[in-house]
């Protein structure tokens, strides 16, 4: 859909709160500003920004210079994490851990990123002139259509620090298993013992993809939830300490400010 038309289906007090969908948003913007907030980092946009909010991460749209939900063109190409075909060269731009939040892209980036999203919409808006099985082919083709959008994601300079492929596949099974278990495994040896690796193998592949060793990036994923729980619930702040394994409010509390530099009250208060 175009950002035009999310901005007249959002009501004022939806578009300003902070979200977090179940499925992939790919935002192609080709005008206007804004900045958009993806767990609590900001992002400018402006043309040629390629964002890409994946599930469980907290995002508010992008807002304008003078505030309210950003007056963008744009194209959303959103999609559930079952729908793309596998494909193995794409995993990481599924990955919110291995692949950035947002792009800038070249001239020449942004021809061959438009052009692909182009298809896809219109193959998309074909949809409700077809019969049974003409759509049946049209889905299908749209799930390749969208692997090959993936592709040139992937193609992209990664902007930042992380060099997923530098860590191998110590490095990529980790990720899987810190993932599944962030919030009932909290030592670097419960994950190494688990996946079959020493601890300094499991630190070295940590480091050398990220430049941060394992114990900083399991505490990193804990705290990441730990916002995305403090600004999208209600929760009690003691249920969000509780909800990810630590059975004081007390240790929580410790632990989120240490990790994060303000205490959970203070956050929330913060980014709501």
């Amino acid at each position: 859909m175009s950002f035009a038309t999310l901005r007249e289906r959002l009501v004022p007090s939806v578009a300003g709160a902070p979200s977090r969908p179940d499925f992939h948003q790919l935002t192609l913007v080709t005008g206007g500003e804004g900045t958009a907030l993806i767990d609590f980092v900001g992002y400018p946009c402006g043309p040629g920004t390629l964002l890409h909010v994946r599930p469980g991460q907290v995002q508010r749209f992008p807002a304008g210079p003078q505030g309210g939900i950003a007056d963008l063109d744009a194209t959303l190409v959103v999609f559930t994490p079952a729908f793309p075909p596998p494909v193995p060269a794409a995993a990481a731009v599924i990955d919110e851990g291995l692949s950035p939040a947002a792009f800038s892209l070249s001239a020449l980036e942004y021809g061959a990123v438009s052009v692909a999203v182009a298809e896809i919409s219109a193959e998309y808006a074909a949809l409700d002139e077809q019969d049974a099985s003409q759509a049946e082919l049209t889905v299908e083709l749209l799930r390749q259509l969208l692997a090959a959008l993936l592709l040139r994601i992937a193609r992209l300079p990664q902007p930042g620090a992380w060099s997923p492929a530098a860590g191998g596949e110590v490095f990529r099974a980790f990720r899987g298993e810190l993932e599944r278990a962030f919030a009932t495994r909290r030592s670097a040896a419960q994950y190494a013992a688990r996946l079959g690796y020493s601890p300094r193998t499991l630190t070295r592949a940590c480091l050398a993809a990220t430049g941060r060793t394992a114990k900083d990036l399991i505490d990193d994923r804990v705290a990441l939830e730990a916002k995305r729980l403090l600004v999208h619930t209600g929760l009690p702040v003691a249920s969000v300490g509780r909800v990810l394994g630590f059975t004081e409010p007390t240790n929580f509390g410790k632990f989120f400010e240490r990790t994060v530099g303000a205490t959970p009250g203070a956050f929330r208060a913060t980014e709501r």
